[in-house]
């Protein structure tokens, strides 16, 4: 029995309840006398084996409710204290699915029992013997112009469309809904997006959290396509054609490549022609790190002059009419579901074991999932981790009967062999067979899908049943709008099923925290103030603010003022941040009035979207460092530097198993043909980049970058596991670095960084980014050409085969003196001509003793350097003279930057110029 009888009927020392509200997963738990003084309400599986203990209670006219696959088993009980004062205690046991041993009770009161009766109420109240909600459909012609109905997917609207759409067609102004999941919002912002583009000639954006979504969306809207409409997929993975974007009707984009576009001067008149925003998952305002750039964006536009239309769609908020206030919009509040969902919080035991608790985890996981799937239901797992992904994926496969003994998570190939043959996908970022896994899934080929929290947000794959492994996603605590959308996945219509259970497996300790969340719901609350100079910056770029009244105006329009955060200073902080890190500069005017305009720099770093805080951070710690005396030095430190700064590379996740060989590689500096030095000796050229004893914060990023830098052909098309680890996890790693290590790139010409760093960064950025063209050191340069070339619209295709058609004919650099064009390349014939006057090619450095002499292309300028002292001087008409700044001689050298990124350099930073073949091999 799961729970001793005294403390199943009597949990309150003998006293006697007042009322009782039980669930019960125990079938011998039969009480020698039912209390009579106390109102019960139990709950019990739906299980022939709780047949004689539910006859019992009929026959003690104790109601009763039976819910299928109920794992909790707990008793709350409402009594009088000494002082006649009612009080509520709750016992909850440890989930008897999968448990090994005794059951282990945990105890709480006050308001964690509140919130524990509130959820058995949700819970009682949805297993009534009524279905779900039912509800009329209405025809689309009786609710949209006729001309509509071709875009749509369906001819008639479910009863939450048929709320929502008229208001989408009569009301103007900004709109609201907030709806369960499931309950097919995606259809209310189709009709918002027609009502803009058929009904008024204008274009609409539809904004969403994540790329998968943009790839999602565009699918279903891929009929529109066929019917005349004009619409184009905008993430971080699709280069922007200009001249596209402005023609299409729909954007689909995610948020931060909206807000890109927004600062990108050459499509302002595009963006004018917008009439409607449709911003999925509105409540995304709250996430901590989507938050900020969507109410950057929804603060400049829910007042724009253009009467511009916002149209959020919401899963249930607890305070949603405080985000539609202050978005000015009309609320419109849906309770239709086409089928029923519940939620569970089965409770591990905390143990001070780490691996013994996530073991744990993963057997309750892989049991819930064997008994849904036993009656025939699907289920999507979701996990903190790609990792945790893919050895709860193996244990689940193991208990489905196939043979794991001798297959490691990380042997992927077989991974994926072995659990494909039990029924059981993977899902996540990097992993190759996810798109296999989504059709497999929705098929019902396979009934298990194992994910991370990229399916929760969006991705269509409804299932019967969902299980959230983990509360944390990587470092963080997963958030309750994450779990929200992972348990709307449930009893999706697309899933045949009209009711969807949904389980977070919690330890003792997150139980009583985590049902006071769930019940109380998702609370969105601004994050904006963690990243304010950001968007403050962003605002300047975008010539909105110039002027402290006009920041201070920007900001009284933002989620966070709305919210009470009335206090002006953080505002003046951000923008004395700003100026003092040289992103804005600060002029008096004759008025008396303090303007504010964006540097070179400023411009560079809004349109990256880098972070002006970690930014600025990078840049005081490699003007702090020293000069390098070579190539090898130089990437040590840029390497160190951003893994050690970067928020993602300093905090990409890796297990406990890795961490040795991401050592091991530390210790050889990445170089995959060398031993470790058990003893490294100080100073040694190939020893350590640091001396570890632990693995540090960022070893991860440092080990993967070193290991780009200096094992280049190890990352062939076909690497699955280089260096001994897996490339998924080194995948946000090597997405995340290019950006930084560009934004340093580029900064070359601004003399904002030592132009060692900008020429080392230029080009490790671009060997990291093209690092399936396996290019060494030196690689850079021609990797700028054929980028140049390929154009930013096809690099992804067409960096490839020009790289490998450059290095066939001996090429290692864009200095060749051929004028013909090279097939495949995307320019046209005036283009190519002005890319080949605009090259390094024809700069000439010459060093006349303290004098540095150079020649170039106009638009370049010559820096010169003495240790950390440098200067830069404009080409003027093709030439510049310029003296070493005084400082160490052996640490001087001279480089010349093209305004187009290319360069030249004397000393060791030649090495950069171009590589020699011999050099290409490990």
């Amino acid at each position: 029995m799961s729970l001793p009888a005294d403390e199943l009927w009597r949990p309150v020392g003998g006293t006697i309840p007042r009322r009782q509200w039980m669930k019960i997963t125990d079938p011998d738990a039969l009480p020698a006398e039912v209390p009579g003084d106390t109102e019960f309400r139990v709950l019990l599986p739906a299980d022939d084996r709780f047949t004689v203990l539910r006859e019992k209670l009929a026959a003690s006219s104790i109601p009763v409710r039976q819910v299928p696959y109920l794992l909790e088993q707990e008793t709350i009980a409402e009594y009088q204290d000494a002082r006649g004062r009612d009080r509520l205690t709750v016992i909850s046991a440890e989930c008897d699915l999968g448990r090994v041993g005794p059951a282990r009770l945990v105890r709480t009161d006050g308001r964690s029992a509140e919130a524990a009766r509130e959820a058995f109420d949700l819970l009682w109240h949805a297993h009534a013997d009524t279905g779900p909600a039912a509800g009329t459909t209405v025809p689309v012609a009786e609710l949209t112009p006729p001309e509509w109905a071709r875009f749509l997917p369906f001819p008639t609207f479910n009863p939450a469309q048929a709320e929502a759409v008229p208001h989408v067609v009569d009301h103007d102004g900004h709109l609201m809904v907030v709806a369960p999941t499931g309950s097919g919002k995606t259809v209310i912002g189709m009709a918002a997006a027609l009502r803009a583009i058929l009904g008024q000639g204008r274009k609409a954006a539809w904004l969403v959290p994540q790329r998968s979504l943009t790839d999602e969306l565009d699918q279903e809207l891929q009929g529109w396509r066929g019917h005349g409409l004009r619409v184009e997929r905008l993430s971080g993975e699709y280069s922007v054609d200009v001249g596209r974007v402005r023609d299409a009707d729909l954007w689909v984009a995610t948020t931060e490549k909206f807000e890109a576009i927004c600062r990108t001067s050459s499509l302002r008149e595009a963006l004018d022609e917008v009439g409607c925003v449709i911003v999925d998952e509105i409540h995304l305002l709250g996430d901590q790190t989507r938050g900020p750039v969507l109410e950057a964006l929804l603060a400049r536009m829910r007042g724009d002059a253009t009467a511009l239309r916002l149209v959020g769609l919401s899963a249930t908020v607890s305070n949603a009419d405080q985000v539609a206030t202050w978005l000015g919009a009309r609320l419109v509040r849906i309770g239709w579901r086409p089928s029923r969902l519940t939620w569970q919080l089965p409770m591990i035991p905390i143990s001070g074991d780490w691996a013994a608790t996530d073991a744990t985890r993963t057997r309750l996981a892989a049991s819930i999932t064997d008994r849904v799937t036993a009656d025939g239901g699907s289920v999507l797992v979701f996990c903190g981790s790609k990792r945790s992904v893919r050895r709860t994926a193996l244990i689940i496969a193991a208990s489905r009967g196939a043979r794991t003994d001798g297959v490691h998570p990380d042997d992927l190939e077989r991974l994926h062999e072995v659990c494909l043959g039990a029924g059981v996908g993977l899902h996540y970022k990097g992993w190759d067979h996810r798109r296999e896994a989504e059709r497999g899934f929705r098929s019902r080929e396979l009934s298990v899908l194992v994910a991370t929290s990229t399916v929760a947000a969006g991705v269509n794959l409804p299932a019967r049943a969902v299980v959230v492994r983990d509360t944390q996603v990587g470092f963080d605590e997963i958030d309750v709008a994450t779990v929200q959308q992972m348990f709307g996945r449930a009893g999706r219509v697309g899933a045949g099923e009209d009711q969807g259970w949904a389980f977070l497996v919690v330890d003792e300790t997150e139980r009583p925290r985590w049902q006071g969340r769930l019940v109380a719901g998702n609370t969105v609350s601004s994050q904006i103030q963690s990243s304010l100079p950001d968007h403050v910056l962003a605002e300047a770029v975008q010539q909105r603010l110039s002027t402290v009244e006009e920041a201070e105006a920007w900001w009284v329009g933002t989620l966070a003022h709305h919210q009470g955060s009335r206090s002006l200073a953080p505002l003046r902080q951000a923008l004395s941040f700003l100026v003092d890190g040289d992103f804005l500069t600060a002029t008096t005017g004759s008025d008396g009035v303090e303007r504010f305009t964006p540097t070179e720099l400023g411009v560079l770093t809004a349109r990256l979207m880098v972070s002006t805080t970690v930014g600025q951070q990078l840049r005081t710690a490699l003007a702090r460092a020293a000069v390098p005396g070579d190539a090898d030095a130089a990437e040590r430190v840029l390497v160190d530097t951003l893994a050690g700064v970067v928020p993602r590379l300093l905090n990409a996740p890796v297990s406990e198993d890795i961490k040795p060989t991401v050592a091991r590689l530390l210790a050889t500096g990445g170089r995959l043909d060398v031993t470790p030095d058990p003893e490294p000796r100080a100073g040694a050229g190939r020893g350590p980049l640091v001396s570890h004893t632990a693995y540090a914060q960022g070893d991860l990023a440092r080990a993967v970058l070193l290991t780009v830098a200096n094992s280049p052909r190890s990352f062939h098309p076909r690497a699955r596991v280089i260096g001994g680890i897996p490339y998924p996890t080194m995948y946000a790693v090597l997405e995340e670095a290019p950006r930084y290590l560009h934004w340093l790139g580029t900064q070359g010409q601004l003399g904002t960084v030592h132009p060692w760093v900008a020429i080392v960064a230029a080009d490790l950025g671009r060997r990291v980014r093209w690092r399936r063209c396996q290019p060494s050191r030196g690689a850079g340069r021609l990797l700028w050409m054929v980028e140049q070339m390929a154009t930013p619209v096809h690099a992804a295709d067409g960096v490839p085969p020009l790289f490998r058609a450059a290095t066939a004919r001996g090429l290692t650099s864009p200095d060749w003196t051929s004028s013909g064009m090279p097939r495949n390349c995307r320019l046209d014939e005036a283009d190519y001509a002005a890319l080949l006057r605009d090259r390094a090619t024809r700069v000439q450095v010459e060093e006349l003793g303290d004098l540095v002499r150079a020649t170039g292309p106009t638009g370049c300028v010559l820096a010169t350097w003495a240790g950390r002292a440098f200067h830069l001087t404009p080409l003027h008409r093709g030439e510049a003279e310029s003296h070493y700044p005084e400082g160490p001689v052996r640490h001087r050298g001279a480089a010349v930057f093209t305004w187009r990124g290319d360069y030249r350099a004397l000393g060791w930073l030649a090495d950069y110029d171009g590589f020699a073949p011999e050099a290409d091999a490990d």
